[in-house]
């Protein structure tokens, strides 16, 4: 078991490595075939010997489980699926005694249609004040038969659904999710309430789900392409219910990371400032292709649009959405779209995996803050999932054109040679692990030196002890087309190859970790990826 480690700073959160574990598919502690809490203790020494800094865990919370928790009915309650309020009181406090801090996350825009404000708001009827925490409003046509507005969905399909009294009510996502009305008081208020009771229990930060999305027009006026400002995304009322929430974390000592999607910098930058959110997802970087100069472009806006509000950039390579690393790096377009997902998309995995080992050191050399994904110390690939196991309803409500997220979330191979590699002891997973990947499991790669689970380790120390990581300036440094090269502070060099022929290293008095080995010349090959020292 590793020993506790220290922030490298005071402010932890601006350099800190955080791991995301979806806990369904983490690791099954009561052999059910869901991962749960139970599964989380037991591997937390995993986490402290991987060596990160802290843990994100995606929603935990009661659920129907329609959106992979992200359709929550009570903040309060876990679970059963996962297991108890003590139990994640015991796990926070767990891995706080080995040095590792617990981000937990919050889905404001929206609540299951199982919430009990929900449940009161269909029984009252309408004008009634249940209602009004949600967007109930009568329908459009001769006859209301029509939808309110024509706001496109975040997934497919509508964003509107009738009931029975023919009132109709929001969803930016399934109907299983209907939005909350950001304008009312009580709203506000549950959620600065819901803040305060699980910083109280000890964690150590939040991730806010889709944190542009919540005020709303009150008009509800129809959306148009290219009209700003846009009707559900990125109004200016957000910035009063963040700082409002600012406040509630200073008091606790925790922090914020937004999932904010917006094309423009500015905007963006203004989640950032001193009293809103402490950091925000970099979703530009991680679907940007494998390319030099679109990476090299990435991250100088990324570095000029947190610099302006000194807040610290974040860096990630996958998350629980998106298509794994190691098969996107592996395919002729390396970049991620939603709107470009298909089946049996081809994809070299020896290709992909050395890019992505090569992105791993890209990313952990970088200034700021580091979301590694569960599964991408391991280099696991992306799953194809049978069409009668697919459970994301993102493929449901695409008419089944689009393979959904499930095969970035399928459970995580530990042992080789168990039954289900030791994800869980007695049942099947809930979703389906392929064949082949005995040679993904972590007790394979654990006595493999040259693993990707290798490889993140020994990364992850040489980045907590050694000088230069993390928060600070980046300076690029003349290189070959092709090859990104940049210093850091204390002589901290990261040079990697994205050219299709070697590549001479520049003057350096120690090579601190390489992503693979250098050729007979001493050169860096092509998806390679070293640090010097000069």
């Amino acid at each position: 078991m590793a020993a506790p480690h220290s922030s490298r700073t005071e402010d932890w959160w601006r350099d800190a490595v955080i791991y995301q574990v979806y806990p369904r598919s983490f690791a099954d502690g009561d052999g059910d075939g869901t991962g749960d809490l139970a599964g989380v203790r037991a591997r937390l020494p995993y986490l402290a010997e991987l060596g990160v800094d802290a843990v994100w865990f995606t929603p935990w919370y009661l659920s129907p489980l329609v959106d992979g928790g992200y359709d929550v009915a009570d903040y309060r309650t876990i679970d059963p699926t996962f297991g108890t309020l003590a139990e994640a009181e015991k796990l926070i406090a767990e891995a706080r005694g080995l040095g590792v801090r617990v981000i937990v996350d919050i889905v404001p825009n929206h609540v299951s249609d199982q919430h009990a404000w929900f449940r009161a708001a269909l029984d009252a009827g309408p004008g009634s004040a249940e209602r009004e925490l949600f967007h109930f409003r009568p329908g459009r046509g001769e006859h209301g038969e029509l939808p309110p507005n024509d706001w496109p969905s975040q997934f497919s399909g509508r964003t509107w659904t009738r009931v029975e009294d023919g009132e109709w009510y929001l969803h930016l996502f399934t109907p299983e999710q209907p939005d909350l009305n950001w304008a009312h008081p009580a709203v506000r208020r549950e959620h600065e309430e819901v803040l305060r009771f699980w910083f109280e229990r000890g964690v150590a930060g939040v991730r806010i789900d889709s944190a542009a999305l919540l005020a709303k027009d009150p008009a509800l006026a129809d959306f148009e392409e290219g009209v700003d400002p846009h009707p559900y995304i990125d109004q200016d009322e957000l910035h009063d219910i963040y700082r409002s929430w600012r406040a509630i974390a200073d008091e606790y000592g925790g922090v914020f990371v937004g999932e904010v999607w917006l094309p423009d910098s500015e905007r963006f930058a203004r989640y950032l400032r001193p009293d809103e959110l402490h950091t925000a997802f970099n979703f530009n970087f991680l679907s940007c292709p494998w390319d030099p100069d679109r990476l090299r472009r990435t991250i100088d806006d990324t570095l000029a649009e947190h610099a302006p509000v000194g807040a610290p950039a974040t860096w990630v390579l996958c998350n629980h959405d998106v298509t794994r690393t190691v098969t996107r790096y592996g395919r002729t377009d390396t970049g991620f779209d939603f709107a470009t997902k298909t089946y049996g998309t081809p994809t070299d995995l020896g290709l992909g995996t050395r890019r992505a080992r090569a992105a791993a050191l890209l990313t952990l050399a970088l200034p700021g803050s580091v979301y590694v994904y569960q599964g991408e110390e391991l280099g696991l690939p992306e799953a194809e999932i049978p069409l009668d196991r697919i459970q994301d309803p993102m493929h449901a409500r695409s008419g089944g054109t689009d393979p959904g997220r499930d095969g970035c979330r399928v459970p995580l191979p530990w042992s080789a040679e168990a039954p289900w590699y030791g994800f869980g002891a007695t049942t099947e997973p809930w979703l389906p692990q392929p064949g082949d990947w005995a040679e993904y499991a972590v007790d394979r790669q654990d006595t493999d030196p040259d693993s990707m689970l290798a490889l993140y380790r020994e990364a992850l120390l040489v980045r907590r002890t050694g000088a230069g990581f993390g928060d600070g300036p980046l300076s690029w440094l003349p290189a070959p087309d092709g090859v990104l090269a940049f210093t850091r502070t204390d002589g901290l060099v990261c040079v990697v190859n994205l050219a299709a022929t070697p590549a001479d290293l520049p003057p350096h008095g120690e090579l601190l970790l390489a992503s693979g080995a250098l050729d007979a010349d001493g050169r860096l090959p092509s998806d390679t990826a070293v640090w010097l020292r000069s």
